[in-house]
């Protein structure tokens, strides 16, 4: 009897995680993986619409560019502080629901900002589309775990392209809704949170169905990775939260001021340089989705590792390049660059087991935070030395990529099944 226990435990049952990893890696739920990669491009088509109306509010409220910068600081800032806690709460208690909720402050935000006459009340219509990402996105990250049948990184860029390619749709949606019909017609773009709420109470109730059954989060915490020292952990989770700063400092370069520096540099109009952005944006979608099934391929370490340090090139051409070069070098820098933040967050889930919500909402939090503060201070130094000079000293961020070669190998290549 004691034999056939310790034959058990020591051998039927990492067996049996094996078949059930097995099984699981064929039957991803891919239903609730496009409903949930859908209500995060609707998400962050209304989030983007703000930064690609900025040329519009600011010559509307005559801004300067660090109060354009302080609008982005305060949508990111408030779509980042609150998603930790968000992840910290929901992995001690499932709230099915909380992702209508928080689409429902992004409604109320868009009528806001509809109606908004001074720069106060458009930094409070910021903070509250922010507090709505700031519950999206833990619970929303979760979803796509637990739906994922073992494949954790297609899942997590399943679910992070409809996010980059609702930021692409929504220059479009500044250059062809709100540029010709003015502020008011941003309360139109309410009909896209009120979509996203009908999609996710539908995913809400799939949820609440499988909150008490094990999922691909549960069974994370007995995956190998748990014996990593805490010493490791720390350092590690210190070199993704660098890599986090250099890639969305870089990214609120573009995001924020890439139309500016299209109108000042080459004299194109507002509408070309929001058709510009849009196409940026839609490479960064096309780097996202490549990420991470690379990744669960042949490892995030080396994902991670060649995109943030591989676009340095491209960055660093970017601020000699002429009208014709510039967006061929930015649907570079997005299409590399992007490929990285799935395959982060899916190595730090795996690096901190068992808790995916309080993972995803500290590294989601910490690149909108990032992205943010990248923006004020980058609108800042535009005010005193010039949104060119900028371009030209964000292109040595890329370099800080050096630090994952000290990341541990904690991913292996998966070999090919049939």
């Amino acid at each position: 009897m004691n034999t056939q226990r310790a034959t058990m435990e020591g051998t039927e049952v990492p067996s049996m995680v094996r078949s059930v990893a097995s099984v699981s890696l064929g039957s991803p739920a891919i239903g609730i993986l496009g409903a949930i990669s859908f209500s995060h491009l609707l998400n962050d088509t209304i989030q983007s619409l703000l930064p690609a109306i900025y040329p519009i509010l600011k010559e509307s409220f005559a801004l300067s560019f660090a109060q354009v910068g302080l609008m982005s600081l305060t949508l990111q800032l408030t779509a980042s502080l609150l998603q930790p806690v968000v992840g910290y709460y929901t992995d001690r208690r499932p709230t099915p629901y909380s992702l209508v909720v928080g689409m429902g402050f992004t409604l109320i935000g868009l009528l806001l900002l509809s109606g908004a006459g001074t720069f106060p009340m458009l930094l409070v219509a910021a903070g509250l589309v922010g507090i709505g990402s700031s519950v999206f996105h833990p619970e929303s990250s979760r979803v796509a775990r637990m739906a994922s049948g073992g494949r954790h990184g297609l899942a997590q860029s399943v679910f992070q392209v409809g996010g980059n390619i609702g930021t692409s749709f929504g220059p479009l949606l500044g250059a062809f809704v709100v540029v010709p019909h003015g502020q008011s017609s941003i309360a139109w773009c309410s009909l896209l949170a009120l979509a996203a709420m009908v999609v996710l109470t539908r995913v809400g109730h799939w949820y609440r169905a499988r909150r008490g059954r094990p999922s691909s989060a549960s069974r994370a915490a007995v995956h190998p990775h748990a014996t990593v020292s805490h010493r490791r952990v720390v350092w590690s989770i210190a070199i993704l939260a660098a890599l986090i700063f250099s890639k969305y400092f870089y990214l609120a370069s573009l995001h924020s001021y890439y139309t500016f520096y299209l109108i000042h540099k080459f004299g194109v109009g507002v509408r070309t340089a929001q058709i510009d952005l849009f196409i940026f944006l839609g490479a960064v979608a096309a780097g996202t989705i490549l990420g991470g099934p690379i990744g669960d391929r042949f490892g995030r370490k080396y994902v991670i590792w060649g995109s943030i340090l591989g676009v340095f090139p491209f960055t660093l051409l970017l601020p000699h390049a002429n009208l014709f070069w510039t967006p061929i070098l930015t649907v570079a820098i997005g299409l590399i660059l992007a490929s990285a933040f799935s395959a982060i967050v899916v190595y730090a889930q795996e690096l901190v087991p068992g808790r995916v919500g309080l993972i995803s909402g500290v590294f989601f939090g910490f690149a909108f935070g990032m992205g943010g503060l990248g923006a004020a201070v980058l609108g800042a130094m535009a005010d005193n030395i010039g949104i060119e000079a900028v371009y030209g000293l964000c292109a040595f961020l890329p370099l800080i990529g050096l630090l994952a070669a000290f990341l541990p190998d904690l991913d292996r290549p998966q070999p090919s099944r049939r």
